[in-house]
């Protein structure tokens, strides 16, 4: 199996819980939105952003999932080639993650919901 350095399986795992709250959170807040003000002209572009989000957030776990499963069955080492398409998986998700966290609270602010 393949080793990575603690410092970076902290940061995968930090990511990957980030991530699965996102999901959560976008979930939450277009379920709530739905309930509470059904489909409408005014609310569906806001359910259409929270389902895209989710699946965003969704998309990008199960990618860096996947990047780390392929990294500990690589055997005796993981490629370069793998080790950079984690490095780019990590940082996009540092940058991204924030920017959903983000849009999520936007639309809550904007419909009042918890």
């Amino acid at each position: 199996m393949a080793k990575l350095p603690s410092e970076t399986l902290e940061t995968i795992w930090t990511l990957l819980r980030h991530l699965s709250q996102l999901v959560e959170d976008a979930t939450e807040a277009e379920y709530i939105l739905f309930e509470r003000f059904g489909e409408t002209d005014a609310t569906i572009p806001n359910l259409d952003d929270l389902k895209n989000l989710n699946q965003e957030a969704a998309s990008k776990y199960i990618q860096l999932s996947n990047i780390r499963l392929r990294i500990a069955e690589a055997q005796p080492i993981a490629s370069n080639d793998m080790l950079r398409l984690l490095d780019q998986a990590i940082r996009q998700n540092q940058l991204r993650i924030p920017a959903i966290e983000r849009s999520i609270q936007e639309i809550k602010m904007e419909w009042n919901l918890p």
